[in-house]
């Protein structure tokens, strides 16, 4: 079924976008250009995303990088030698 009439992307495209990790409407857009063009596909793109469903944020409340899924740790802290 269309999702995107304008461009003409399917259901199953926007699927599987998602799970190549696009996690929003405009990531969909990006990876396909649904929803750019008279905008009436976006709540249909929303609705097929869900909440919760997206990798990137599960792995972010994790506290692991979203980009490569390594936890992230915080920046070392530089101090300054002393003048001897």
């Amino acid at each position: 079924m269309y999702v995107c009439s304008c461009f003409g992307v399917t259901e199953q495209q926007v699927k599987q976008h998602a799970e190549d990790g696009a996690c929003t409407p405009r990531q969909i857009a990006s990876a396909c250009k649904a929803g750019t063009d008279c905008g009436g596909c976006v709540r249909r793109i929303q609705a097929l995303l869900g909440r919760g469903s997206c990798p990137r944020r599960e792995l972010a409340d994790q506290g692991r990088s979203p980009l490569t899924g390594v936890a992230n740790q915080p920046a070392p802290v530089r101090v300054a030698a002393e003048a001897a």
